[in-house]
């Protein structure tokens, strides 16, 4: 082949698009739990069933300060301090029971750790020097590795290795590229990784995973109280940057959260729970609409979790927190949605 027909051979294949990718499975139906401060009733998870729901995320958490290169957790503290701070829901005990009573509701089940940084943000987490980044990281991969045991041992149906780490995944990827690796060697299930939504396309390992996670908290107006005609078209760039990143990788895109508060311009900044809020259940619930109209029915979206949905019976925690859909308008948005769709 002369070599300018080479050439523009070549160009053309490097403009070439990747094919869209097509998701065959069933959507995830779930929400992210609230972990309890003591053992709930054994029928603490039956109004999930109720709203259509079919998952539920369980989330333990392990602790951090800024700047210090240690991560902390209920199995390597001194024994003593074993379940210092830690609600039920969070200690190994109170996630093995929480597996088992969805269970016996029929629901499936996403382990999912989270890190609580007092002092700063989980985002940015990052170290000055090697030591410091080694000593860390020799802690966090204690604490997903205990995890990924317990979701091996208790055959749980999808591992979410970390939520939110993205600054740490895209400096150390040859650190997360061995975890996982150690992860597979433990747990057989499916697995998946909680980016947060403006850094998930820079995330280096999605190859690895099955899902390509993402905390859904994307901007989509400014308006005090968008209709979801309005939100809608807020929706569009951000499914064509989720369309793309699926068609790359040739994978599913997973929600690991989405959610609103129910307060004015809930949609402005959804990813802010600090903001004063002037309450509003219409605003939350037509956010709520405008995802399940604009997202729920793409191709290559294998559905998502809500965020957050609280075990207990004790309704001053459900109103004292303004993400809750529960006992409110976007909770019957959410069931109408799930009970019409497989």
């Amino acid at each position: 082949m002369p070599l300018h027909l080479l050439l523009v051979f070549v160009t053309l294949l490097g403009c070439q698009t990747a094919p869209p990718f097509q998701y065959n499975g069933p959507k995830h139906k779930g929400v992210n739990l609230v972990a309890p401060p003591r053992q709930p009733d054994s029928m603490a998870l039956a109004p999930v069933r109720a709203i259509g729901g079919e998952w539920v995320a369980i989330v333990p958490y392990g602790f951090n300060r800024k700047g210090d290169p240690h991560f902390y957790f209920s199995e390597n503290r001194p024994k003593e301090r074993r379940n210092w701070g830690q609600w039920w829901g969070e200690t190994p005990a109170g996630v093995a029971e929480t597996v088992r009573m969805a269970r016996r509701q029929g629901l499936k089940t996403m382990l999912k750790p989270h890190v609580w940084m007092m002092g700063g943000s989980h985002l940015d987490l990052e170290f000055s020097t090697e030591a410091d980044w080694q000593s860390f990281e020799h802690d966090y991969a204690q604490y997903v590795l205990f995890f990924a045991h317990m979701a091996d041992s208790l055959n749980v149906d999808l591992y979410c290795i970390t939520t939110e780490l993205d600054r740490f995944a895209i400096a150390r990827p040859a650190f997360w590229q061995r975890l996982i690796g150690q992860v597979k060697s433990v747990y057989k299930g499916k697995l998946t990784y909680a980016a947060n939504w403006d850094r998930y396309e820079r995330i280096p390992f999605w190859s690895e995973l099955d899902y390509i996670g993402v905390d859904a908290y994307f901007p989509l107006s400014d308006d005090r109280e968008p209709g979801p005609a309005d939100l809608v078209r807020g929706w569009k760039p951000h499914l064509n940057a989720l369309k793309k990143t699926s068609s790359r990788h040739q994978k599913p895109i997973l929600f690991t959260e989405f959610g609103y508060r129910a307060c004015d311009h809930t949609a402005r900044r959804p990813w802010e729970s600090d903001t004063e809020c002037t309450a509003n259940l219409t605003a939350q619930a037509n956010a709520y609409a405008a995802l399940l109209e604009a997202v729920w029915p793409q191709p290559w979206f294998a559905g998502g979790f809500a965020w957050k949905w609280f075990m207990d019976d004790d309704l001053r925690h459900r109103e004292r927190d303004q993400y809750s859909p529960q006992d409110r308008t976007a909770g019957d948005v959410l069931q109408k949605a799930w009970k019409q769709v497989r």
